[in-house]
């Protein structure tokens, strides 16, 4: 059989076998990087308090990666622009939401002041800070949540979503944060309000399966275009074997009717 391996034909069809299955184990290899980065815990640098502007700035998206950093930011209260969310966790029933104006730039940003289980408690929070005084708002910040994650019902929402806060919000000059801060106690009880129960974000590694899974695929792909040529091969020269001996018992039978 290496005999019709050795062939011109068939050492190019190797080549070209070798050439696909050094591909396929490129892929598996970058699959298995991904694997091993996305398992990877993130950054435990959330627990040092640093300014908002200096975590991130307006209309910059905000990566998991600083998902619970730990900001200070000061700014305005805008009146008449509180936002009530119900059906999240971290206590109450109902949840308030200010719209804060940053001092430094104008930008807006939304602001998880506390909880109350009565609406009208929950309300009168986010009024009380909205008196036209400059604060100074300490709390984590976190990716702003889509709008397609409301639990809506019954004209009530769940998710803090900027971009469903620009078509409610009364002063807005198209600057803003994407993302949102859970205030800490200070600011819930400047409000009246119960506080937040927020904490350092989990930093726990979880391999990513799947990443793996494809990195084996591309693996059993590399060896299969291998064996695919060695199979091509033993067929070409079973092939030839069969013909060999078909031809050989064509002149056995030819001699025997001479005689």
């Amino acid at each position: 059989m290496w005999a019709v391996a050795r062939r011109p034909r068939w050492i190019a069809l190797l080549l070209l076998a070798l050439v696909l299955a050094a591909v396929f184990a490129g892929l598996g290899k970058w699959q298995l990087e991904r694997s091993i980065a996305n398992g990877k815990p993130l950054p435990a640098t959330t627990e040092t308090r640093k300014t908002l502007e200096a975590v991130t700035a307006p209309e910059e998206p905000a990566s998991e990666t600083i998902a619970g950093q730990r900001v200070t930011v000061t700014g305005t209260f805008v009146a008449g622009d509180t936002t009530i969310l119900t059906g999240r966790t971290g206590g109450g029933t109902y949840q308030t939401v200010g719209h804060l104006v940053d001092s430094d730039g104008g930008a807006s940003l939304p602001v998880v002041i506390g909880w109350s289980d009565q609406r009208s408690a929950a309300v009168a929070g986010g009024d009380r800070l909205a008196d036209g005084q400059t604060l100074t708002v300490q709390g984590r910040y976190y990716p702003a949540e889509s709008p397609d994650q409301d639990t809506y019902k019954q004209a009530e929402y769940s998710a803090v979503a900027p971009a469903r806060f620009v078509n409610t919000w009364k002063a807005f000059d198209d600057r803003m944060y994407l993302g949102y801060v859970v205030a800490d106690g200070a600011t819930a009880q400047a409000a009246d309000l119960g506080t937040i129960a927020d904490r350092a974000p989990s930093r726990e590694v979880q391999f990513d399966w799947l990443n793996l899974f494809y990195a084996i695929e591309w693996v059993v792909f590399a060896g299969f275009a291998v064996f695919l040529w060695y199979r091509f091969v033993k067929d070409a020269w079973e092939r030839e074997e069969e013909e060999r001996r078909e031809a050989a018992l064509s002149v056995d039978g030819a001699l025997a009717d001479r005689r």
